[in-house]
């Protein structure tokens, strides 16, 4: 059945610093930018804080680990065990694997596969990636992504994490694309549904076109100046979900003014009973 999940998007005001990734095309490598930020929650309280506002699951994104050493990552999925809490997905925000660039390439997918193994010590039952940054008709690129992703997915099978990607970025912009480049993964790959990443008169269709493919749905509203979603327009993107029939996580994501808390309730009000009614489950791929 479907069920409540966050994402730490949602709450990033308050999970102190972020810590992000960035390729250093001079120096040829990774290097990290540490955004700071006040912190009121940590990551380890996070699962016991979840459980109580009712979310059954939750999506981290890798900016707000504060360390990925083995004995924190052990710390973090006891904290998820603990509190009932399932540790979803473990969102990597980094990467381009349509690069063409082969140092960058080469260093990526070195990067990727840590994150993979990370995702596995703590817990997270699955890795999203992006699937590149070039144009969603550059066929070359499809291709290029779809053959890394396959080859993270077998690494990703031996460290029992799943990975999936996501319309996040150009190459998945359209539906269109997603699909092509789901069908050259063969099955291996999955991804999740972002309400706030498909535009146009397309919209809701490229959201029905996708969602017998996901595993995850990042439901993002549009919102006012105040934090208040458009009602209609986010009833209308739950109904072509649940119109496909998808059987899995809603994952609240709100980024508004205001107290982060406050701001998922508006939505998760809304959510709510598209929950409760349930759907038939989704056909196998």
């Amino acid at each position: 059945m479907s069920y409540l999940s966050v994402s730490t998007w949602s709450l990033h005001r308050l999970l102190g610093p972020l810590h992000w990734t960035i390729w250093d095309a001079e120096a040829g490598t990774h290097r990290t930018s540490v955004q700071e930020q006040p912190q009121l929650l940590t990551l380890l309280e996070l699962p016991s804080e979840a459980s109580g506002r009712g979310y059954q699951a939750v999506e981290v994104c890798h900016f707000h680990f504060p360390f990925t050493d083995a004995a924190y990552l052990g710390q973090l999925r006891n904290a998820f065990s603990d509190a009932g809490v399932s540790l979803d997905t473990l969102l990597l925000d980094y990467g381009d694997l349509t690069s063409t660039d082969d140092n960058r390439a080469i260093e990526d997918m070195k990067l990727y596969k840590e994150w993979i193994d990370i995702a596995s010590l703590c817990g997270a039952k699955q890795i999203r990636l992006i699937a590149g940054e070039a144009r969603p008709a550059d066929e070359a690129a499809i291709k290029r992504s779809a053959a890394a992703l396959v080859e993270l997915s077998k690494y990703g099978d031996s460290r029992n994490v799943r990975v999936i990607t996501e319309n996040f970025k150009a190459l998945t912009s359209k539906g269109e694309s997603c699909l092509k480049l789901l069908a050259l993964t063969e099955g291996s790959v999955s991804m999740i549904t972002d309400f706030g990443n498909f535009a146009g008169q397309a919209k809701y269709e490229e959201i029905a076109m996708t969602v017998p493919y996901s595993v995850s749905i990042h439901a993002k509203a549009a919102y006012d100046e105040s934090g208040y979603p458009d009602e209609a327009e986010f009833m209308r993107c739950l109904e072509a979900v649940e119109a496909a029939g998808y059987n899995g996580a809603f994952v609240l994501i709100y980024d508004g003014p205001g107290n982060m808390w406050d701001g998922l309730d508006r939505i998760k009000r809304i959510v709510e009973p598209y929950i409760a009614r349930g759907t038939p489950p989704q056909a196998s791929n």
